[in-house]
């Protein structure tokens, strides 16, 4: 199969399939209007609604107070651009060629989520970051100003296996950063994406097309700048991580290449002190700028028709396990909030336990909207498990990281209580390593239970499973990667236009 359509296999893709949407079970013969938030690097854990006392996010708490709340959701990708590229094109990372912040999509009139929920009626509208490249926007219409300028050369390497330099100065400029302001590049943006949905749900009248709306968030990814009074909130009350002693030591090859490439070695405990508190406090602000977004909807003719969606595109580490940022399959990252809310379909006070990832959330997209997603897309819809919390769901997510500063690639495979990671060979002289972890029994991740003889068995089936999954050996994933990364684009993605426009 074609891992890369072209526009001619889309087009012939659609001729096959009826135009006119299917309808959801109990709902009008017009589809809802679908608001699709996704915020950046929100780390699940600081929310209300995922059980915080500390948190303050009293918009997002009432949403899902209101909606279905899912308790074990996962990027596919603890990294912003192969995230995001994921849910454009309904794929797994390595069948996308998406491996780090400077990838691009293989073609710029691939099928996308956009570009199917149009073919079934929609409109779609972009506003705030999705982090494409410069004139590509794979079916949206971008509102609210051009927030996506991307260039995106497709070039990367690996650390080698024994390299034990720490990049000091990585962390040092963004810890830098770590203080209170009244503006900041992500603020700005955010306030941005605020005007331009409200501007927006101000114009749109009902006799429009039902549209889908993406609004972008930066927040509350770094830098961690945060009005003070936001920090006050938080000063001297959030816990410091708890890291046994030799864990450091006993950490995957790869993530202590992380904690190098990053500079994450030795870092002042004051510094991972104000920077989870500043966390926080961004996080508060955030909510309250989807706040308003969700008060204008609720005041608007589209509230009773409106499918309102939350999550984020991964998550944040705060310092726990020696990590800042993402990039890595510990809960911190790969797990995400996720929120679905509609009052007319279904009540609040709703929660779904069972392993999902964003594709899942992709595929739901596309069934509440009557489009007809390609066989070869990845994922599987929620929306018969959100009628029915009894119907059977697969319990299943899996997560990909192949960027930067690591010596080899990973992937991850999401079941049941437990949590499987495997780390490719970096080299002929380094092995493959694995990890596996019982979340119930061991929800810090502390325990890496895959080299126990009681858990051979285990650790066999769930690779099985992950490969079966994937349809790809990660092996052999990490060979392609190696060879795309080092070649590059024959041209950056965006720069010709970027260019021309400059």
């Amino acid at each position: 199969m074609n891992a890369h359509p072209t526009r001619r296999f889309f087009l012939q893709t659609l001729a096959g399939y009826s135009l006119c949407p299917r309808r959801a079970r109990g709902a009008s013969s017009r589809p809802p209007n679908i608001l699709f938030i996704m915020s950046d690097e929100h780390n699940w854990r600081v929310a209300g609604c995922y059980g915080n006392r500390l948190a303050r996010t009293p918009n997002l708490d009432r949403l899902a107070a209101e909606g279905i709340v899912f308790e074990d959701a996962y990027t596919n990708s603890p990294l912003c651009v192969p995230s995001r590229s994921s849910w454009t094109a309904g794929k797994y990372i390595h069948r996308i060629s998406v491996w780090s912040n400077d990838c691009e999509l293989p073609a710029d009139d691939m099928p996308s989520l956009p570009r199917l929920l149009n073919a079934a009626g929609y409109e779609s509208y972009l506003c705030g970051k999705q982090h494409y490249a410069q004139g590509r926007r794979y079916g949206f219409v971008e509102i609210g100003g051009n927030m996506n300028n991307s260039v995106k050369t497709g070039r990367g390497r690996r650390r080698k296996a024994d390299d034990t330099t720490v990049n000091y100065a990585a962390a040092q400029e963004r810890f830098r950063n770590f203080r209170t302001g009244e503006d900041s590049s992500v603020m700005a943006h955010d306030r941005r994406v605020t005007e331009g949905v409200l501007d927006f749900l101000a114009r749109r009248s009902r006799r429009d097309k039902p549209f889908l709306l993406f609004a972008g968030y930066l927040a509350p990814h770094f830098p961690l700048i945060v009005p003070e009074r936001y920090w006050r909130n938080y000063q001297g009350r959030i816990p410091m991580p708890e890291i046994p002693e030799g864990f450091f030591e006993r950490m995957p090859l790869n993530y202590q290449h992380l904690r190098r490439g990053f500079g994450l070695v030795d870092v002042d405990p004051e510094i991972v002190r104000r920077g989870r508190e500043l966390y926080y406090a961004l996080t508060e602000w955030v909510d309250e700028q989807i706040g308003l977004v969700l008060d204008a909807l609720r005041k608007s003719p589209f509230a009773r028709d409106t499918v309102v969606i939350y999550t984020t595109d991964h998550g944040e580490n705060m310092g726990e396990h020696g990590l800042w940022w993402k990039n890595c399959m510990y809960e911190h990252a790969a797990h995400v909030p996720l929120i679905v809310w509609w009052p007319e379909r279904w009540k609040g006070g709703q929660r779904r336990s069972g392993a999902c990832s964003l594709v899942d959330v992709v595929q739901t997209v596309a069934e509440i909207a009557g489009a007809r997603t390609p066989e070869d897309w990845n994922g599987q819809s929620m929306l018969r498990w959100m009628d029915d919390p009894s119907s059977p769901w697969k319990d299943l997510a899996v997560s990909q990281y192949y960027a930067h500063n690591i010596a080899s690639g990973f992937a991850m495979l999401r079941t049941g209580e437990w949590k499987y990671v495997y780390h490719s060979p970096p080299d002929e002289r380094h092995p493959a390593e694995r990890e596996l972890y019982n979340l119930r029994e061991d929800p810090g991740e502390f325990r890496n239970l895959a080299a126990d003889p009681a858990h051979r068995d285990r650790v066999e089936r769930m690779h099985k499973l992950l490969v079966r999954e994937l349809g790809e050996h990660p092996d052999e994933t990490e060979r392609r990667c190696r060879a795309e990364l080092a070649r590059g684009y024959a041209q950056p993605i965006g720069g010709e236009r970027r260019q021309r426009a400059a």
